[in-house]
């Protein structure tokens, strides 16, 4: 076999181990067969081969900026596996003496906006003296009648209000107590005796901390020794429910604070899968683009460069490459990208070049001479080879850095994905 054919077939191989797609190639058909005739197995072709039209780097760069702008989906938050804690689950609070709420029609409050004469409020005084005595001879209903009746002709009377509803405490009727109350304290907020009426109500209803803060208000008002001993009951089990609940809202800003940061691992776990599997797919699509032109071109091929199947077909470029000297040069810048200056002046490797910078258009003249005369080179021996030499001398002809080169005078190739 001729030297310089045998050399043609070895790059030619070459070619093939670095990028199998190129047996897909319609022109390679033939080879293809016999290989597969001789019980050879051939891989098969990948997704996007040099018979199909590359993705345009437009769209391709689209479609990344599409898939970056979403943002990544958080997963969705794990069952709670800690039950909420009750606010009341781990207090032991004696309620010896509390009552049933009481659910009578409410009683008559009198017209707030009623004119009261003279003759009006001293009728309501002599109710409110009458209701009182019936008080201290235990007559508690009679009582609270006169004192409805007191109120009725001068609803303006915190006394009448407040009497009745110490009435209503002694009756048990907690919630009728602190309807009066209440009224009593609008009237006059600065009477003690509806807050040391409300608070004692509150008590009987187990609202212990309602009930601590209306005696706390009566006995700034008016020290009261009944206020006092009222006081010291109820006061531990406000105190008690005051700290379960400091410690409820801590654990809860906790387990917020916590979900917050479990919340927000997941989204960064998320937004660094979508990276990474963004980055691999460019890399992918950038391997894929390069496998789709063989040259082994550091970067990939630039858009709008030729395909194989369309360098094969260029009578010229086969010619050229069948020319010993210009073999020779391209097989000596393969081995050493700086001997490109050696061949500026000779005009049948400057041809080679401007032709296949013609072929590359506005991709670059150095890296489309440099990845079209690669697979120039390998078309002479039937594929497509030879590509480190034209990748080195196309980048030296443009002006540009000269790329890499394989020791082996040939490109390396990227696999294809």
């Amino acid at each position: 076999m001729d030297p310089k054919q045998r050399s043609m077939l070895e790059s030619f191989v070459q070619l093939c181990k670095h990028n199998p797609a190129v047996l897909h190639s319609k022109e390679l058909s033939f080879f293809r067969e016999w290989i597969e005739s001789m019980g050879a197995k051939i891989p098969p072709a990948p997704e996007s081969t040099t018979d199909k039209p590359s993705q345009p780097e437009e769209e391709r760069d689209e479609e990344m900026k599409e898939e970056a702008k979403k943002e990544p989906e958080p997963e969705q938050e794990p069952e709670e596996m800690e039950s909420e804690e009750s606010e009341e689950s781990d207090l032991d609070i004696d309620k010896e003496g509390c009552v049933e709420p009481d659910t009578d029609e409410p009683q008559s409050m009198g017209d707030p906006s009623l004119m009261v004469t003279d003759e009006m409020r001293e009728q309501a005084n002599e109710l409110r003296n009458q209701g009182m005595a019936a008080m201290s001879e235990g007559n508690l209903e009679d009582a609270i009648k006169l004192f409805t009746e007191g109120i009725l002709k001068n609803p303006k009377s915190a006394p009448l209000f407040f009497k009745r509803a110490s009435c209503y405490v002694k009756l048990k009727k907690p919630n009728a107590a602190i309807r009066d109350s209440t009224r009593a304290i609008e009237i006059n907020p600065d009477s003690a005796q509806p807050f040391k009426w409300r608070g004692r109500a509150h008590e009987l209803l187990g609202n212990w901390e309602e009930s601590a803060r209306d005696l706390q208000s009566a006995a700034k008002l008016d020290f009261d020794e009944q206020v006092d001993e009222w006081l010291h009951q109820v006061g531990p089990k406000a105190n008690k429910i005051a700290e379960h609940k400091r410690k409820y809202e801590r654990k809860r800003k906790e387990r917020e604070e916590r979900k917050q940061k479990e919340k927000l691992e997941r989204a960064q776990a998320a937004r660094e899968k979508v990276r990474k599997e963004q980055a691999e797919k460019e890399k992918r699509t950038s391997g894929k683009t390069r496998g789709e032109m063989p040259g082994g071109f550091p970067g990939g091929m630039p858009q709008g460069a030729p395909n194989l199947t369309e360098l094969l077909q260029d009578p010229e470029i086969m010619a050229a490459f069948q020319d010993q000297e210009v073999m020779a040069a391209f097989q000596d810048v393969s081995q050493n990208p700086q001997n490109i200056s050696k061949y500026q002046n000779n005009p049948k490797v400057k041809k080679v070049i401007d032709k296949l910078s013609a072929k590359f258009g506005s991709a670059g003249a150095g890296a489309g001479a440099g990845a079209g005369a690669g697979a120039g080179a390998g078309a002479g021996a039937g594929a497509g080879a030879g590509a480190g030499a034209g990748a080195g001398a196309g980048a030296g002809a443009s002006g540009g850095p000269p790329p890499s080169a394989s020791a082996g005078g040939v490109f390396d190739v990227p696999d294809i994905d």
